[in-house]
């Protein structure tokens, strides 16, 4: 049986359906096993090893690098064992593999190479990008689009990209009825937080006011009836409980797998976190990862951060074992590692809880607990286990319960090195900022909030706030460990336009505004944000993000610097190649579907 027809078998069987400790230690770099040494020589290569920053060759053997300097420093190596000096790089630049920190790479397949309502053009590996639909009326008529062409009347039509504040309207039953009134209908919003269905797919699974009285973010309008709104994690878990067969086919899996594979790839990623690992099935999920993870046709090194809720739902009190048990399934490209929890809602739709002040509008937004002690509460067991936590944060009181909660945890049981990570980190303080230094934690921060959202955000936050959302400047400055991250699907994986963003503090529009100029950082901080500092965020820094002897040979080869040439430049550098385990993958072999095996 080939690994095409394994995944399929494993998915088909299931869909939906005292403690010991987590602390991370260092793991001792495998003895590769030197019998023949291969030479990458390249016009520089930049290390981020501040001891050697620069290099012209590095050796490897076994999938590890030996040593980094110049050919004439590998002889100590070259003289004792046979060597191939590869000079296919010999004009070009080398990094180490860009890590990206948070992305969710089995859920960013499914859903990008699904029908698309994405505002903006959305990248395809193997062809043309998706133009993007601009306005309400587009997207409507692209919905329609997509619905007649499915021959079967009956099957579940899901789309995904849907942005409520780029269309200016939340999708209700009656809008999507537009579209049609007997096709059941779901439409996944950008943010990946929220769904929208059309009458017909309320009817055809069944669901009622009453089925669903006991879950969180389920809109009901003045006669108690469904708008059709799903808001939020737990109402958006419901419906892929119920309709996840039908809309996530798993016949489907093994292609969506290798378009995100190639997009990373195409970016210059060797590395992904998977930052919300059982969202949609546990053993679902590990079947899949372990089955990608030997793959060859694969190009990614993953690691997965375990979703606290679901394990706690399907486990209960067993729930931190369970996660720890994955780490026996640890490979080399495949590493278990932290824990996720979140606590508000999202930016994208402006879900995250905003009081101080409160969007432009008046409202609040929504946040997964009422205080930081309910917040420390939920967390401690992960806490007291050693546990590396990430936390989906974005608003300014989910900001500041997700602070104060790593306070309380650390006046309870005070742990060094604890790493606990702040992610996206959508609308902070200066004050914010010198407690995170203070608690000794670090932020991964989503650079699409400026590159993207800032024009669509600030009528509703103020010019100021959406100016200085992913305050890196001051970050950098007190000394926090910082990363930067595309979140993916919420945005497609791009390093490099990150780090552009990072440095030139512009958006992607043509008018060319520079939000917060005082909060750019310099080039070489933006490139150690998706390589060393991404990696140290994941947990995996002795493994990859800088070129050392005895980490990984992962490498991206660029056609330019992006230290050396203008900033406005950084996003248009070209990736000609990544490198994994020191197996060198064109980006010319990517660019056209091929099966996983």
């Amino acid at each position: 049986m080939n690994l095409q027809s394994k995944i399929l078998y494993l998915c088909t069987l299931t869909f939906f359906s005292g403690l010991t400790s987590a602390v991370q230690l260092l793991d001792p770099p495998s003895t590769p096993k030197v019998s023949e040494i291969t030479v990458f020589v390249a016009k520089k290569i930049v290390t981020m090893d501040p001891s050697i920053p620069n290099a012209t060759a590095v050796a490897v053997a076994d999938g590890r690098i030996l040593s980094v300097g110049s050919l004439e420093d590998m002889k100590p190596w070259t003289d004792k064992y046979s060597t191939k000096i590869d000079r296919q790089f010999a004009n070009k630049v080398m990094y180490p593999g860009f890590v990206e920190p948070h992305a969710h790479p089995l859920l960013a397949g499914l859903l990008f190479n699904k029908p698309l309502l994405t505002p903006s053009p959305m990248p395809n590996p193997w062809g043309s990008a998706f133009p993007g639909v601009p306005t309400l009326q587009a997207a409507i008529a692209q919905l329609k689009k997509y619905s007649e062409a499915i021959s079967d009347p009956k099957e579940t039509l899901l789309v995904w990209g849907y942005d409520v504040v780029a269309m200016g309207r939340i999708p209700d039953r009656q809008l999507l009825d537009q579209a049609s009134s007997t096709r059941p209908i779901i439409v996944w919003d950008l943010s990946g937080h929220d769904m929208y269905v059309n009458s017909a797919m309320i009817q055809h699974y069944g669901i009622t006011p009453d089925k669903v009285k006991n879950i969180k973010g389920i809109g009901l309008d003045k006669d108690g009836q469904l708008t059709g709104q799903f808001l939020e994690i737990p109402a958006m878990q419901y419906i892929l409980k119920l309709a996840g067969k039908d809309i996530l086919k798993p016949h489907e899996i093994p292609n969506d797998l290798m378009y995100i594979n190639d997009l990373m790839q195409q970016a210059g990623i060797t590395t992904s976190g998977d930052l919300a690992f059982g969202t949609m099935n546990i053993e679902m999920e590990t079947k899949i990862a372990k089955a990608y993870s030997q793959s060859q046709a694969g190009a990614l090194r993953i690691v997965p951060v375990v979703y606290a809720e679901p394990f706690i739902q399907k486990y209960g009190d067993k729930a931190i074992v369970e996660a720890q048990n994955l780490k026996q399934e640890d490979n080399d490209r495949l590493i278990f590692q932290g824990v996720k929890f979140y606590s508000d809602g999202g930016y994208l739709p402006e879900t995250m809880r905003m009081e101080h002040p409160s969007y432009t509008n008046g409202t609040l937004g929504s946040t997964n607990y009422q205080t930081a002690k309910d917040f420390s509460d939920a967390m401690k067991p992960w806490w007291d286990a050693g546990y590396h936590i990430h936390i989906h944060s974005n608003g300014d009181i989910g900001n500041q319960n997700s602070i104060n909660a790593l306070q309380l945890m650390i006046d309870a049981k005070p742990r060094f090195d604890h790493r606990y990570t702040i992610n996206h980190f959508g609308i902070p303080s200066t004050a914010m900022v010198m407690k995170i230094k203070s608690l000794g934690a670090v932020v991964s921060a989503n650079m699409s909030y400026i590159s993207e959202r800032a024009k669509l955000e600030y009528p509703a936050l103020g010019v100021d706030r959406a100016s200085y959302a992913t305050r890196l400047g001051a970050l950098v400055k007190s000394g926090i460990v910082t990363s930067i991250h595309s979140d993916a699907p919420v945005s497609a994986p791009a390093p490099l336009k990150e780090a552009w963003t990072a440095v030139t503090r512009k958006d992607v529009y043509s008018d060319g505004k520079v939000w917060a100029p005082a909060e750019a950082v310099t080039a070489a901080d933006a490139m150690k944000m998706i390589t060393i500092n991404a990696a140290y965020t994941l947990g995996v820094e002795d493994k990859v993000g800088s070129i050392e002897a005895g980490k990984f040979a992962d490498f991206a080869v660029l056609d330019s610097d992006p230290l050396t040439i203008p900033a406005n430049n950084i996003k248009n550098v070209s990736v000609l190649a990544t490198v994994l385990g020191g197996k060198v993958i064109p980006v010319s072999e990517t660019k056209k579907p091929r099966p996983l095996q």
